[in-house]
């Protein structure tokens, strides 16, 4: 058995991925045909909606009007923004890439990015990493805000348009609990009142002190039912999940009153059978 690591960087060991700017370069207004021109006024914008959301990338074009295809190599899976206690991070890339970022009136300043460092053999995702980079450090201009959509505009006239997805956060009306669950490699037939055949996850808490260290011994593997979301199981593979666990506001009768959402995998082990 192999144990793997994953998704256990550090910010210390992220590695900067930006341009540094030239202090020399000379600023100078847009004309009035530009994107950045018809940005709203900065009244017009609410910045505490930017973290009620995921924002996937939804269209993208340049100065030109001509739509930005290589932003959209991966078609299942969109570029997404999150914007959380004063920063900006970037998934569906290659690596996970993220920065501060401040918002005064329509003007989003996003600092140097920081990235994990992995290889990615899709065409087109490696360079998604610089390409998003880019555009998306600097100065921004919000051309629009809304609980379904963001408009941003780079200071080069590409505009890029986001479609809003609730965090869970949002849907469920607070913030969730932080619990760890290791998830056995296979799962295991059990009973469901409605589903026949249905197959259970096998799972059991897992509990770490504040330095990361494991506490006490794992229990027995008990039946999950339901689903844990953003999460898909692969068959022979045992993860450690961090999860954040929901509390459900008057769930309808017979549904779960708690649900879970993945944070990250802390450790994967592939099982031979």
């Amino acid at each position: 058995m192999k144990r793997i690591l994953l998704l256990s960087l550090p910010v210390a060991m992220m590695v900067a991925c930006s341009n540094p700017s030239n202090g020399t370069k000379t600023e100078t207004t847009p004309p009035a045909s530009t994107a950045t021109a018809s940005a709203p006024a900065a009244a017009n914008i609410d910045g505490n909606l930017l973290g009620t959301n995921h924002w996937l990338l939804d269209n993208a074009v340049d100065a030109s009007g001509k739509r930005i295809d290589a932003l959209f190599v991966r078609a299942d899976k969109p570029v997404t923004l999150d914007f959380k206690d004063g920063r900006l991070s970037v998934s569906n890339t290659c690596n996970h890439l993220g920065g501060s970022y401040t918002l005064e009136g329509n003007a989003l300043t996003v600092g140097p990015m920081m990235s994990t460092q992995r290889a990615c053999g899709e065409p087109g995702v490696m360079e998604l990493d610089r390409l998003a980079g880019d555009r998306l450090q600097g100065k921004l201009t919000v051309r629009s805000l809304d609980a379904a959509g963001l408009s941003v505009a780079t200071a080069s006239g590409d505009v890029l348009t986001f479609r809003g997805e609730p965090t869970p956060e949002t849907r469920y009306g607070g913030t969730g609990e932080r619990v760890f669950m290791e998830v056995d490699a296979q799962t295991k037939p059990c009973s469901h009142p409605l589903i026949k055949d249905y197959q259970c996850l096998q799972v059991r808490e897992v509990k770490y002190d504040d330095k990361g260290l494991e506490q006490g011994k794992r229990g027995a593997y008990e039946n999950f039912y339901g689903n844990i979301e953003g999460y898909n199981h692969e068959p022979g593979v045992r993860n450690v999940l961090r999860l954040n666990r929901f509390q459900i506001k008057n769930p309808p009768a017979d549904a779960p009153s708690v649900a879970y959402v993945l944070d990250m995998v802390v450790s994967s082990e592939l099982v031979k059978k």
